[in-house]
């Protein structure tokens, strides 16, 4: 029987690589997509939940990857309605840490580095007369209000993985690459399914490695590589507390050590906090929130709040590791942009890409610039720019020509029987797809067994066939982040379920 060959094997499933899978599928790329654990489920599961262009970075004189970003914006506003959101954040002045004129400066090149069409510029604002000003302690007089978006990281890097697989991609989860050699002009990977411990092997003519924090250990262990990794492991936690306001606004506030710290509402009945900046060294897969991060972010957030928090009101945390790529500064002032290495066969052929760094906001064109370099090497030499499909393709669910609120309308229109708030997340998980989920059911008592919150047995089905769900974690605290509102025995219920 001959082995399939194909055109390129993407090793890593976050961000980076669900986006280059979707990208190179749509120009017609044969992909083979290899993810050890879940899709998105470490990095890109842990992020500040944000597409923005990076407002901290102009310090850093960082203007075409905040200008990069900042369009980014517009495109994924556009084609993921769904998962993504205008937010308005607000910047408490401290005057004894930046001065006013800095912070008009860096938000008037924020709103004109590139144009804004969906999303409103900034102003400044009085905090004893506006609604932010309410939560926050007397010191605080006066804001400066600017736009980003808010967006569920896992499930954009779902839909990357999905959008990818309708297009011919094949697509493994728990599925780890284990060793990897050039043989014959081509890679050769075996891969291990790292829960029943079969083994497969996969042919292609080029490989892209993004495996992120995995990074210096797949070049230096796994594959054939001459490089001995260039990632820098930096941890970002956040923590979750009871709501501390009751208005949309989020903040993003500042701190004497240079850090910034975002403030969010977060699943209705939260707030979040976050994130840290400290230098990690051991597996990434460990990767946990700290006592001394939770009390660090509960200090900056009790110098701006009047409601005063403590470790011991942390209700969840969460960590990730951010693959920086290594600059020899520090944590704080690392480069977040990304960077690409090729390394070829003896002969030139299969060609290794190398992805490090990158963030989020980013992903989707980093995807298309992975397949722009990728192209020429497997010998295709079409002008790239007349294939960036991505920048105008919804994403799945994402199909909305009016926009979230008129189809989120019409969607409690059609199923009036739907709790308004669960209605409101399913078209926020899922999009227009969240049709599918609830199939031909007339009833909350048509959706099978209620697990807890607004989670039923019909959703958890529509995530194992469509979204490669296999587990109950990988349903409550990743695909939907519903294990903040269950109780322990109704998680254990889940677990049960998955179980059978």
């Amino acid at each position: 029987m001959k082995t399939n060959i194909f055109d390129v094997l993407i090793v890593g499933g976050g961000i980076n690589g669900a986006s280059a899978a979707r990208d190179a599928a749509g120009r017609g790329l044969s992909v083979a997509l290899c993810e050890a654990e879940d899709i998105g489920w470490a990095t890109s599961s842990a992020s500040s939940k944000l597409i923005h262009g990076g407002l901290r970075y102009l310090e850093h004189y960082e203007f075409r990857l905040v200008r990069e970003a900042l369009a980014e914006r517009e495109v994924i506003l556009a084609t993921a309605p769904h998962i993504a959101w205008p937010m308005r954040i607000v910047l408490p002045h401290a005057p004894w840490l930046r001065p006013a004129w800095l912070i008009r400066a860096g938000l008037f090149l924020y709103d004109h580095l590139s144009p804004l069409q969906q999303i409103a510029g900034s102003e400044r604002v009085n905090l004893k007369k506006h609604v932010s000003g309410r939560s926050l302690v007397d010191k605080f007089k006066t804001g400066f209000e600017y736009s980003d978006l808010g967006v569920l990281d896992t499930r954009f890097c779902l839909y990357n993985a999905m959008d990818a697989s309708m297009r011919g991609a094949s697509v493994f989860t728990r599925t780890r690459v284990e060793k990897v050699v050039r043989k014959d002009g081509v890679w050769c990977a075996t891969t291990v399914n790292t829960r029943t411990g079969e083994t497969a092997e996969i042919k292609a003519r080029s490989m892209v490695n993004t495996t992120g924090p995995w990074s210096n250990e797949f070049l230096t262990e796994r594959a054939e590589s001459s490089d001995t990794g260039r990632i820098r492991m930096v941890l970002g936690s956040h923590i979750i507390v009871p709501k501390l306001y009751d208005h949309p606004y989020s903040y993003i506030l500042q701190n004497d050590d240079k850090r910034i710290v975002f403030v969010i509402p977060y699943e209705n009945d939260f707030t979040m906090i976050g994130t840290t900046d400290v230098d990690y060294q051991g597996d990434p897969a460990k990767a946990a929130c700290s006592q001394a991060e939770r009390e660090y972010l509960c200090k900056i957030t009790n110098d701006y709040f009047r409601t005063q928090i403590k470790a011991e009101d942390v209700v969840w945390d969460f960590a990730g590791i951010r693959p920086l790529y290594s600059d020899g500064k520090d944590a704080t002032s690392a480069t977040r942009d990304y960077v690409f290495k090729v390394e070829k066969g003896a002969d030139g052929s299969a060609p290794l890409l190398n992805v490090f760094g990158g963030k989020i906001t980013a992903g989707r064109e980093i995807g298309e610039k992975i397949v722009d370099q990728l192209l020429p090497l497997l010998g295709r030499t079409e002008a790239p720019e007349g294939s960036h499909w991505t920048a105008t393709a919804p994403f799945p669910g994402g199909d909305m020509p009016e926009g979230f609120e008129p189809y989120l309308y019409k969607f409690h229109r059609q199923y009036p029987w739907l709790p308004a708030r669960m209605a409101h997340r399913l078209c926020r998980h899922y999009g227009t797809l969240a049709h599918d989920v609830l199939g031909d059911a007339k009833s909350l008592a048509a959706l099978g067994q209620h697990f807890g919150a607004d989670l039923y047995e019909a959703e958890v089905r529509y995530q194992q066939q469509n979204e490669w769900a296999d587990d109950a974690d990988g349903v409550l605290w990743r695909r939907t982040r519903l294990g903040l509102h269950m109780t322990k025995e109704e998680q254990d219920a889940l677990r049960q379920w998955f179980g059978a």
